[in-house]
């Protein structure tokens, strides 16, 4: 199986809470039963967060422009056309023009385990997203040392309340793009308090001294691109 992270931009004309009834009620229903596509798993996660968090601290980069992020499995990546064709038009996006669609490969150092809550439900809590180009000056090697050797064990500390953590390293951008990604990252928060208390997000001071020291190992602060985001399990 393979992983598409496929992202959506804001357009004019469109708002955010209509991009989530397209995809939520519409699109993702529809392609999950189209055996043509042959999807095993679809998760859609969508900007619509400003009623529940107005003045996100974590809002950085382009992520104001984010409308949504969209993750799919698929048996072969060959299958991709009807599932970003479906996207883009429901969108009203085009491959390089509002949509971005990569090749990931997925990891999950932090697994929530407790999940009861029925598919195409709102995931209680909330996401922050994160993505980022691989800085020029590191190496491959020198890239995921520092961002999975290193990072990610202290990111255990950073927020010591977090619930889930999905960490995506990009292959390939399948779509023209103005900027390569090299991460993709899903944190999970059990609830909104504890992504919003600066008190619950994070660990003591030491722990955002020690990010700040680690981050120029595997990313650079004005490349950085987050919001929060809710998440919708469709299968």
């Amino acid at each position: 199986m393979e992983k598409i992270d496929v992202l959506i931009w804001r357009r004019d004309g469109i708002d955010v809470p209509t991009i989530r009834r397209a995809l939520t009620d519409d699109v993702g229903p529809r392609l999950l039963e189209n055996e043509t596509a042959r999807i095993t798993e679809l998760v859609v996660h969508t900007a619509d967060t400003n009623e529940a968090i107005p003045k996100p601290t974590l809002l950085m980069g382009r992520g104001a422009d984010l409308a949504a992020v969209i993750t799919v499995w698929l048996d072969s990546i060959d299958d991709r056309t009807i599932v970003l064709d479906s996207i883009a038009e429901a969108t009203l996006t085009r491959p390089g023009d509002g949509l971005d669609a990569y090749l990931v490969t997925e990891s999950v150092p932090q697994r929530r385990t407790d999940r009861d809550w029925a598919d195409g439900m709102i995931s209680p809590g909330i996401t922050h997203f994160t993505c980022f180009p691989q800085p020029t000056r590191l190496s491959d090697e020198d890239f995921y040392r520092g961002w999975h050797d290193i990072h990610t064990p202290a990111s255990f500390r950073l927020h010591p309340l977090r619930w889930e953590y999905v960490r995506d390293s990009v292959v390939r951008a399948l779509t023209p793009v103005d900027r390569p990604l090299g991460a993709i990252v899903f944190e999970r928060f059990r609830t909104i308090e504890d992504y919003t208390d600066p008190a619950r997000l994070y660990g003591g001071p030491e722990t955002l001294d020690e990010t700040m020291q680690h981050l120029p190992l595997y990313a650079d602060f004005e490349d950085l691109d987050s919001r929060p985001l809710h998440e919708f399990i469709l299968r």
